[in-house]
C-alpha cells in the first residue's frame, strides 16, 4: 500500500506544479491580451508613430535641401519640385501638421532656391536675408525713366528716408531685369541711375513686353531670397500708391497664412490675335467667349510669404501665360489660397479717390483703367499725388 500513496503523493505535486506553471502562463498571455486591447503604450500611439514619420520628413527635407549640391540639369530641378511636393501632399494628409511645414518644410525648400539664385552655404543665406514686413517691388522699364523720377518725386521717399523705411521693415524698390547683350548701354545707363537714388532690385531676367510672367516669378524668388517678409506686393511704376494705407491693409491680413490681396477680376480670354491682351492658350480656357478665372488685376496686389516662397520652390513648373496678372493667378487656383478682394486698391484718379478720401476713405492705389495705370503718368503723377494723397507724414505713424 505504502508504494501505491507514495506514487498518488508524487502525482498530486507534479499537477499542483502544472497547474501553477498553467496559472502563470494564463496570466501572462492575460496581461500581453488584455495591453494590445487595451491602453495603447505612448511610444506605440498614432501620434507618436505619425510625430516620428514628421520628423524622418523633416530631416529628409534638410538633407535635401541643405546639403545637397546644386541640380546639374533640368531633370535634377525637376526631382527637387517633386519631393518638395512630395512633402506638400503629405501635409494634405495630415493636416494638423499644415502649419508645422509652413514654418519649416517651405522654409527649408526656400533657402534651397535661394541657394540656386544667390549660391552660398545655408549658414550664409541665413545671414544675409533681412527680417522687414512688406517688400514692394515697382515694376519698371529701360525707357521708363521719367516715370521713375515721377515716383520718386511724389510717393516714394528718397535718400536717408528711404534708408528709415528699410529699418522699419518696409522695403521699396524698383525691379528690373537687364539686357540681352552684356555691358549694353541700357545697363550701364541703370547702374548710373543706382549709384546716385540706392533703390533698384536688379533681377536675373532679360527684360522685354511679353516675358512679365517670367519677371514676375523671379522678383518675388529674389525678393524671398533677400528678405523674410511678412508680404510682397507689386505694383506698375505708373500707379500712385498711399503707403501708409497699405500698410494698414496688410497688416489687417497678418495673421493669415496664405492669402492673396488686390482688385479681383475675370476678364475676357481673347483669342482675337490681333487683340492687345491676345491669349495663344485661350483654348485651355473652354469655348471660345469664357472668362478667365477671379485674379487681381496686375497694376498692384499683395502676397503673403508662404505663397511667395511655394513660387520660390516651385518657379521650374510653374506655366506663364501671356498675361502676368493671370499667370498669378494660375498659380494660386489650385491652393488653399484665399483671394481678398479689396476695392481700395483699385481706386480712380480725381475726384474718385478725392471724394473717397473726403468721405474717410483714403485709397491704397490709384489708376486710370483706360489706361492700366496713370494716364500720362509722367505728366500727371505730381497732380494725382496733390488731390489724392494720404499725407508724406502717413507712412511714419502707421503700426503694423
Amino acid at each position: 500500500m505504502k508504494p501505491k500513496n507514495g506514487a498518488a503523493a508524487a502525482e498530486r505535486r507534479l499537477l499542483s506544479r502544472r497547474l501553477l506553471l498553467l496559472c502563470a502562463v494564463s496570466f501572462c498571455l492575460g496581461m500581453l491580451f488584455t495591453d494590445r486591447l487595451g491602453s495603447v503604450p505612448d511610444w506605440q500611439s498614432p501620434v507618436m508613430v505619425q510625430r516620428r514619420r514628421h520628423d524622418r520628413e523633416l530631416q529628409s527635407l534638410t538633407e535635401e535641401f541643405v546639403a545637397k549640391p546644386k541640380p546639374a540639369d533640368d531633370r535634377d530641378v525637376m526631382g527637387e519640385v517633386a519631393r518638395t511636393h512630395e512633402a506638400i501632399q503629405y501635409v494634405g494628409m495630415n493636416p494638423e501638421n499644415r502649419f508645422s511645414f509652413t514654418g519649416v518644410s517651405m522654409e527649408l525648400a526656400a533657402k534651397r532656391s535661394t541657394n540656386e539664385l544667390i549660391g552660398g552655404s545655408a549658414d550664409a543665406i541665413s545671414k544675409q536675408k533681412k527680417k522687414a514686413f512688406v517688400v514692394i517691388g515697382i515694376n519698371t522699364a529701360f525707357s521708363s525713366r521719367k516715370r521713375r523720377d515721377s515716383v520718386r518725386q511724389t510717393w516714394m521717399p528718397q535718400g536717408e528716408d528711404l534708408k528709415k523705411l528699410d529699418e522699419k521693415g518696409i522695403i521699396i524698390r524698383f525691379t528690373i531685369g537687364h539686357s540681352a547683350t552684356s555691358n549694353n548701354v541700357l545697363d550701364k545707363a541703370i547702374d548710373a541711375e543706382d549709384e546716385i537714388h540706392r533703390d533698384f532690385l536688379r533681377l536675373d531676367h532679360v527684360e522685354g513686353y511679353h516675358k512679365l510672367s517670367a519677371k514676375t516669378k523671379i522678383f518675388f524668388s529674389t525678393a524671398v531670397s533677400l528678405w523674410d517678409a511678412d508680404f510682397y506686393v507689386k505694383v506698375d511704376d505708373d500707379v500712385h500708391v498711399n503707403l501708409g494705407m497699405l500698410i494698414t491693409t496688410l497688416s489687417r491680413h497678418k495673421l493669415k497664412p496664405w492669402v492673396y490681396i488686390g482688385c479681383m477680376k475675370s476678364g475676357p480670354v481673347l483669342s482675337d490675335k490681333n487683340a492687345k491682351y491676345h491669349e495663344p492658350e485661350f483654348w485651355k480656357f473652354g469655348e471660345d467667349g469664357n472668362k478667365y478665372f477671379r485674379h487681381a488685376t496686375g497694376q498692384i496686389y499683395a502676397i503673403s510669404k508662404d505663397l511667395a516662397t511655394y513660387i520660390s520652390i516651385n518657379q521650374p513648373i510653374l506655366h506663364k501665360y501671356a498675361n502676368e496678372d493671370v499667370s498669378l493667378g494660375a498659380w494660386f487656383i489650385g491652393l488653399d489660397v484665399e483671394h481678398i478682394d479689396d476695392r481700395d486698391m483699385c481706386c480712380g484718379t480725381p475726384p474718385d479717390c478725392e471724394w473717397k478720401a473726403q468721405a474717410g476713405n483714403v485709397c491704397v492705389a490709384s489708376f486710370d483703367w483706360k489706361c492700366s495705370g496713370v494716364c500720362n503718368p509722367v505728366e500727371r503723377l505730381k497732380y494725382v499725388h496733390s488731390r489724392c494723397s494720404e499725407g508724406d507724414d502717413a507712412i511714419w505713424s502707421v503700426s503694423f
